[in-house]
């Protein structure tokens, strides 16, 4: 309050996004002392006067340090929430940095030029991540995908491919290892990953339109880079290759018929998603949703369809097939037919913070017990734990919820801890 007396300007609070200042400053640290002050201020909030900052709160710090059980176990392969759910998927997140600047993810206005992206000394290692996903693997997750921001900006991406196809499940099964991309890296991409061990990709494709497309990735990349990114991808093996069109109503809802005339017959699976209120920063409304019902009534009006069943439980995607046999499509509705019951995925941020659900306001910080210098079993055991007692189901309660539910939960951003 003192201090405050000095100035003509009561303190002025910026968004994370504008602490360019700060995270210079701790970026010039010397490296031991960064990683301990990094990990607990990250996108920090700060109060600034005139001549000085003042570290007022951290939206990050909301992340505890998971509480390792007095009495330590070893993984048996399988362990189950209170729901019942079993832990079979982990999504890890390679960067929170992406080249587009989708509406419905980073939009410009909440990530613009003078945005402060994580510095690289934060993220993980791929040893950390490799240490991480195999404990994960130990304990029933027989799918890894890496996500983003977008993960091919992660320098040497190939490298992580390697060390995580590696690993086997306990019963000695190799692990399903998937990505999901822009498609913008992908043709320079595809061969090196393929070659060190990626199964399969899932590349982001919201319009053939390019007029279209270009607004939606903010960022005026053309289509044909994508399709062509997708024909390479095709051509060295990365298939079953699943492209997803987010649906928003108003801007893109009248290429859904273009695009599954365009991909049926195609040796590619067209999956389209309802638009989510994931973060806070694209501004969602329930008005600019289109029900996956209306998605398959309109493409039915074109092209007969018929539902078919899912390829596994808890498999997001509702199924759909052609009834000249032409192949397939997936509707993803997790606004109006939440699917919460049979969610069985964790997610990894790109800095080692474990959230249960894509729509979680707070995390487990996995990287604090790694560099606190845990073991193996006492990690396992901590996340044995967090998951036994997990009981999310956000979507659901979206839909069971008084209005302005969505706007009152601070989540976190999806370019944080991927889709």
């Amino acid at each position: 309050m003192e201090q405050r007396q000095h100035h003509q300007r009561a303190p002025v609070w910026r968004r994370p996004r504008e602490n360019g200042i700060f995270l210079r400053w701790l970026n010039n640290l010397p490296r031991h002392l960064h990683n301990k002050l990094e990990a607990r201020i990250e996108f920090t909030l700060i109060a600034t006067m005139p001549d000085k900052f003042i570290l007022m709160a951290d939206r990050r710090l909301l992340n505890a340090v998971p509480t390792i059980p007095t009495a330590l176990e070893s993984p048996t392969g399988i362990v189950a929430d209170t729901l019942a759910r079993p832990l079979q998927e982990l999504r890890i997140s390679l960067t929170d940095r992406c080249n587009f600047r989708c509406v419905y993810c980073m939009p410009e206005e909440s990530f613009g030029k003078d945005h402060v992206f994580l510095p690289q000394t934060s993220l993980l290692g791929f040893e950390e991540i490799t240490r991480i996903a195999r404990i994960f693997v130990s304990h029933g997750v027989q799918k890894i995908r890496l996500t983003g921001g977008e993960p091919l900006l992660r320098k040497h991406i190939e490298n992580l491919i390697g060390m995580l196809a590696q690993l086997k499940t306990p019963d000695g099964r190799d692990i399903e290892l998937t990505l999901t991309t822009n498609g913008s890296l992908l043709a320079k991409k595809a061969q090196s990953m393929k070659d060190a061990g990626l199964n399969r990709v899932t590349v982001s494709l919201d319009s053939l339109d390019d007029v279209i497309f270009k607004r939606m990735n903010g960022v005026g990349f053309p289509v044909s880079d994508v399709l062509h990114g997708l024909d390479i991808a095709h051509a060295v093996g990365l298939g079953p290759i699943k492209v997803n069109m987010v649906v928003k109503g108003g801007m893109n809802d009248q290429e859904i018929v273009p695009m599954a005339r365009y991909f049926k017959g195609s040796p590619f699976i067209l999956r389209f998603i309802e638009y989510m209120d994931v973060g806070v920063s694209n501004n969602w409304k329930m008005d600019e949703v289109i029900p996956s019902s209306e998605v398959v009534r309109r493409i039915a009006a074109h092209m007969p369809l018929e539902a078919i069943k899912s390829n596994h439980k808890g498999e997001t995607a509702e199924r759909w097939r052609y009834q000249d046999g032409s192949g397939e499509i997936g509707v993803i509705s997790s606004v109006t037919q939440a699917f919460c019951h049979d969610c069985t995925r964790a997610r990894l941020s790109t800095v080692g913070v474990l959230y249960t659900c894509l729509f979680a306001t707070s995390g487990h910080d996995l990287r604090a017990l790694m560099r606190y210098g845990k073991t193996d079993q006492e990690i396992s055991t901590a996340i044995a734990h967090l998951w036994r007692s997990r009981a999310d189901r956000y979507s659901e309660l979206r839909g069971a919820a008084t209005k302005g539910m969505e706007r009152t939960i601070k989540k976190i951003e999806m370019s944080y801890i991927g889709g």
